[in-house]
Formats: C-alpha cells, structure tokens, sequence
C-alpha cells in the first residue's frame, strides 16, 4: 500500500486522463528494451535499417503496448484508471502487430523467425500474467526475455543466422536486464509497498540522518535514471558507426 501522493515509479505521471497512458508506456524502460534490438542489429557488417525499423516496431509492439497492458491488468501496479477493456485492447492490437511484423520477417528473412514470433508471444503473456504460478515471472525469465531476447532477435533478424557478437550482444544485455532487475526491485517495493520506515545512521564524525524511505531508494533509482539513458545513448552510437560504414 502507497503512502498518499506517492507515484508507483520515477516516470509515473500524475494520475489521470492521458497521463495514465504515458505512465503506461514506462517511457524510459521502453527506450531501454528497445536498445536492445538496436544494439543486437548493430553486430552485423552491414545493417540494414529496414529491417532494424520493423524489429524496433515490432518490439514496440509487444513489449511498450502488450507487455505493459497485460502487467497493469494483473494488479494494477501503476494504479492507473484505464479501464480494463482497453487495456486488453491494448496488449491485443500491440502482440497483434508485433506477431504480423514478425510474420513479414519471415517472408524477407528466415522461416526461423517463426520460432522468435512463438517465443517473444509467450514470454510477454506468460510473464506479465504470471502463468504457471508466476514459474516465468523471475529474474531470470526478466534477464532473458527483457534482455537477451530483444538483442539476439534484433541481431537475428539482420541476416536470418546466429552470429557470435549477436549472440554475445545478447549475453551483454541479458547482464544488463539482471542488474536493472537487482535494483528495481527494491525501489518497486518502497515505492508501492512499504508503509512505515524508521532507522538512522549516524557517522563516526558525530552527524546523523533519518533512513526514510526517499533515502532507501535513492542510490538504486538514480542508477536507473542513468542507466536509461546511457543504455540508448549506447544504442545510438553504435547506429551511428554502421551508418556511417555504408
């Protein structure tokens, strides 16, 4: 349970109207999962930015829109006021989307993307709704399918073939996925759950200060803040370098 006017994330919007479909979106770890897919088309010789651009909206598709409708229905972890029909809708019309541009995929590239298309579907479903007594909702199914999925599909999508720097690419995001999870975790649960905080530290120079929950999630949640933005940031130097090698 919040304490009153307590926001359920750093990039939680007011409550209310569009703002709620903005909160929705969780703009800052939507750009970073979609990094992923970027950095993952990046490990090819020759990036073809077509391609790269349907993987990008697919992975908008089923991760910013269907992902995050699915996670909102299962509890309402953001609080917001859309209604659940439209949240359905929601997750519907992204997995939708995100599964017709896959198909397209595996006209241009490779009959495998079928096996991507299965994967990612059932990751954001199963996870988000916590399926199977939440057995995919972990850290580890976090790591995997926030992470690595998004990087080896990105890379995969390239050239219809595994390559090792995707595949390392994808092990290097996955690690990166862990440690979002390690910390967001934590500053989820102050932020959404915890209703009493009490303790101080006090320091062998004979200052003191209150360990409230403000101070708790602190350090946590400003390495997110610039972990979102350094991970894109990432992302776009290296579209940039395989631009400018056509």
């Amino acid at each position: 349970m919040r304490s009153e006017g307590e926001r359920p994330a750093f990039y939680a919007l007011p409550p209310g109207g569009w703002r709620d479909y903005v909160t929705l979106l969780h703009p800052p770890y939507t750009l970073w999962h979609l990094s992923y897919v970027v950095i993952g088309a990046c490990t090819v010789p020759d990036v073809n930015l077509g391609y790269l651009a349907w993987s990008v909206l697919a992975f908008f598709g089923a991760v910013g829109l269907g992902a995050h409708a699915l996670d909102e229905l299962n509890g309402r972890p953001l609080g917001t006021a859309i209604p659940s029909p439209v949240l359905v809708s929601i997750a519907v019309v992204g997995l939708t989307s995100a599964v017709v541009l896959g198909i397209y995929g595996v006209v241009l590239v490779s009959s495998w993307m079928l096996a991507f298309i299965f994967l990612g579907a059932f990751i954001a479903i199963a996870y988000n709704l916590e399926w199977f007594h939440g057995a995919f909702h972990s850290d580890l199914w976090f790591a995997l399918g926030w992470g690595a999925f998004p990087a080896l599909t990105g890379s995969f999508a390239q050239t219809g073939r595994l390559m090792w720097a995707g595949v390392l690419a994808a092990a290097a995001c996955a690690m990166l996925s862990a440690a979002q999870r390690v910390l967001s975790t934590p500053v989820r649960r102050l932020r959404r759950n915890a209703v009493a905080i009490e303790g101080r530290a006090v320091y062998d120079d004979g200052t003191d200060e209150p360990l409230d929950n403000a101070w708790l999630r602190g350090t946590p949640e400003r390495t997110l803040r610039l972990l979102s933005l350094a991970v894109p940031l990432f992302a776009a130097a290296m579209l940039a370098s395989a631009v400018a090698r056509r």
